[in-house]
């Protein structure tokens, strides 16, 4: 089978049961933005895997996000099928899952020291290439509220709370590998006014 199918040569591209669309629409952006963050994710799991078995706390964080990479697909799946044309098809992505995540993130929060400051992005490498993934996940619940304002009928209301709740995880697993690997949270500095 071949990679290239030259059907998106003219600009557009199809969803799911054959409705083709443009490849600029906010959908197929919505779903474009939650692929780019799974790939984020896979880059800060071979990061994390790197080190894992070294740390045994890191396992949680790296069984979590290898469930979450195929709960994207879902994601990606629900938005590439409009709830009014699922054809018999429940969504792929429920309550439970959005449920599952915070208990993740209480996991991932236990035993961490209260967060006091403001932090930025870094510390150790598969703490920086999660928040790089937090913040494409943050892109992508932009596109994914939009499309939901846009086209309340057609987008899985879950999907909005599933996507916020995912910029959460990452950030705390960030935190949760920091703290693994001894790796200072860097602090954001003030600079009094003058």
């Amino acid at each position: 089978m071949k990679i290239y199918t030259r059907t998106g040569d003219q600009g557009d591209t199809s969803l799911r049961w054959g409705e083709r669309i443009p490849k600029d629409a906010l959908r197929v952006e919505a779903y474009g933005e939650v692929d780019e963050t799974n790939s984020y994710i896979g880059l800060a799991l071979a990061h994390l895997a790197q080190v894992k078995g070294e740390h045994p706390p890191l396992n949680l964080v790296y069984e979590v996000f290898s469930r979450i990479q195929r709960e994207l697909f879902d994601v990606g799946a629900d938005l590439a099928t409009p709830p009014d044309r699922q054809q018999g098809e429940q969504a792929k992505v429920t309550d439970d899952h959005v449920a599952q995540m915070e208990q993740d993130i209480d996991a991932m929060e236990a035993g961490l020291p209260p967060l006091r400051h403001f932090i930025l992005p870094g510390g150790a490498l598969p703490a920086a290439a999660l928040q790089v993934a937090r913040t494409a996940a943050r892109r992508a619940e932009r596109r994914v509220v939009t499309l939901a304002r846009q086209e309340p009928e057609h987008v899985n209301p879950v999907l909005v709370r599933y996507v916020n709740r995912l910029s959460d995880a990452l950030f705390m697993a960030a935190r949760a590998v920091n703290h693994a690997l001894n790796a200072e949270e860097p602090k954001v500095l003030f600079t009094p006014k003058a």
